[in-house]
Parts: structure tokens; sequence; C-alpha cells
């Protein structure tokens, strides 16, 4: 019999596409593997109607998987690098990073209108507060009306009139042949990506044998950025309830990572910058989360805390 491996994914057509394209990678890889998808409804998927930052942040998308490989049901996990928590449930470990796509955000707007061109007091859809704090710093004047659900779903509702305009990431929109020909690209120096924006990770259980399979996908340059943005992460102790971002690349240099912290409000936007050798790219990360935190980014995270404390009555 042919060995097989189960891949846990979300059910919504970008997760589809990111757990067949790992899928034939390792059936063409092992000509002797059989690999099948296991469609897991996660809570992130039922709740649609509030923010995520109100029920509980990005774990929400992978938590039902989590359990999954945990308890076998799954030998592997298929995610958004984005949508993964800053710390990994016990038991579990990132195996593999295939090579990551375009990072970028995308503005895709009625009338193909720029962000500095759209009209004042345009409405902008998004579920992001780092999307929310980029576009209220850079144009105070916008109104940004939260905008959940998938890709499709997102699209559906701007061509419905629901917003003037939506952001969403250039790499759901390529792998689904959905980029608007009008779509503009907005320039990462001054909208800096989410964390693990446009990598696929691939989740395993901690020492697993399955981890063999992967590494023929692992690109080593990609699982550079992802070690140094996501240590940025943990760093700072941030979740999507966080307006945060981060984005690195491997240089002759070593790894040079720009990150922030900003305010939800964006009035105020913390922006660093370091570089450090390709062995140390979760110590840059560390050390970029330390600085941007001792120059006012703690009290950022202080003040949101007291916010979320008071909404909740605790």
């Amino acid at each position: 019999m042919r060995p097989t491996l189960r891949i846990g994914t979300r059910q919504s057509r970008l997760a589809l596409w990111q757990a067949n394209w790992v899928k034939d990678r390792l059936e063409r890889q092992w000509s002797k593997l059989s690999v099948e998808l296991v469609p897991i409804v996660t809570s992130g998927d039922r709740i649609r109607d509030r923010a995520l930052s109100q029920v509980g942040g990005k774990g929400l998308f992978v938590k039902e998987i989590d359990e999954a490989v945990l308890d076998g049901r799954a030998d592997l996990a298929v995610h958004s690098v984005k949508d993964l928590p800053a710390v990994f449930p016990d038991g579990l470990a990132l195996s593999a990073i295939p090579r990551r796509a375009d990072a970028r955000d995308v503005l895709i707007s009625r009338g193909g209108e720029t962000l500095a061109t759209l009209p004042d007091g345009a409405r902008v859809g998004t579920s992001s507060l780092r999307r929310q704090a980029l576009l209220l710093h850079l144009r105070p004047d916008l109104r940004v009306e939260t905008l959940r659900g998938n890709v499709d779903t997102r699209l559906r509702k701007h061509r419905e009139g629901v917003v003037d305009a939506t952001v969403l990431a250039a790499a759901g929109l390529e792998r689904l042949g959905l980029m608007p020909a009008q779509a503009h690209v907005l320039n990462e120096e001054r909208f800096l990506p989410a964390i693990g924006q446009g990598a696929i990770g691939i989740e395993t259980r901690a020492g697993a044998d399955v981890a063999e399979f992967l590494q023929p996908l692992n690109d080593r340059e990609s699982a550079l950025e992802v070690a140094a943005e996501r240590a940025f992460l943990r760093a700072v102790g941030g979740d999507c309830r966080t307006p945060l971002a981060a984005k690195a690349s491997v240089r002759p240099d070593g790894v040079h990572l720009k990150a922030l912290i900003a305010s939800p409000d964006g009035r105020t936007v913390l922006r660093g910058q370091e570089t450090g050798s390709a062995d140390d790219a979760v110590g840059l990360g560390t050390r970029l989360a330390a600085r941007l935190l001792s120059r006012g980014g703690r009290e950022i995270l202080e003040r949101l805390e007291r916010l979320e404390d008071a909404g909740t009555g605790a």
C-alpha cells in the first residue's frame, strides 16, 4: 500500500488552493506517497459578523486544525503564516515554509483610485487593525469599515457597494487568479505587510517522522524571513488585536528586518529596522521588538490592554 499523508485545512477557496498546492508538490516529490485533504470548519469561519480583534484573534482560524493534528486525525496542517498565533501549542512545530509569494497589500477601489486619490471620507473595508492603523495614518479622513469573510466574499461586498475600496493581500488574489486590473499594490515602505503575509506554513506534530517528507518543500530564505518576523511578534507579545507589522528580506549582508507598532487610530506609528546575520534571525526579531517597545511601543500595548479590559469588564 502507498503511504498516505492527511492534510488538515480550512474549507475556504484560498485555503484549499494552498493545501492542494502542497499536496501536488508532495506527490511529485515522493512518487509512492498518497496525500489526501481533511477539510475542517474553524471558529474563525463560523464567526463572520464581528472583527477578529473582538472575538479572539487569528488563532480562531487554526485552533480546530491544530487539534486535528495533535489527536492524529491529520498528519500535517497547511496554514497562511499570517494566521498563526505568536506561540504554537505544545506538541506542534512549523516544519516547512515553501517559497514565499508577494507579501504586499493591494488596494482595490471602485473607480481605480489609488490610496492618495480616494475621495475624502471614502469607506475602506478591512478586518485588520494593522491595515486600519496604516490607512488612518496615511489618510485620517477615511472611514474604515469592518469587512469580514474570505477573499471572494470581500470582493463581492466591494462590488455591491458596501465599501468604496478594500485592502487585500496580493498573494491571495494572485493564487486565486482574482487580481483586478485596476488594483494598486501598496508600497511596502509606507504600508508594511502583516507578519508572515504571503507565506505558507506547514505544521506537524513536534518530532514527527512526517517532517522528513517536507524538507524538499522548504525554502531557506523564506524560512529565515518568517523566523525573524515571528520572533518580533513573540517578543512584542502581540496578536491581531495589536496593530503590528514586520517584513524581513535576505540580503548578501544578512537578514534585514523592518517592523512597526501602531495605535489603532493611526496617530502613532513607531517604525524601526535592523540587520543581523542569517544564523541569528530570531535574535534579530527579538532585538528590534525591544527597541520599539522602549521607544513607546510598550505604552501603546498597555493602553490597548486597558481599553480591552474596560470593554470586557475585567
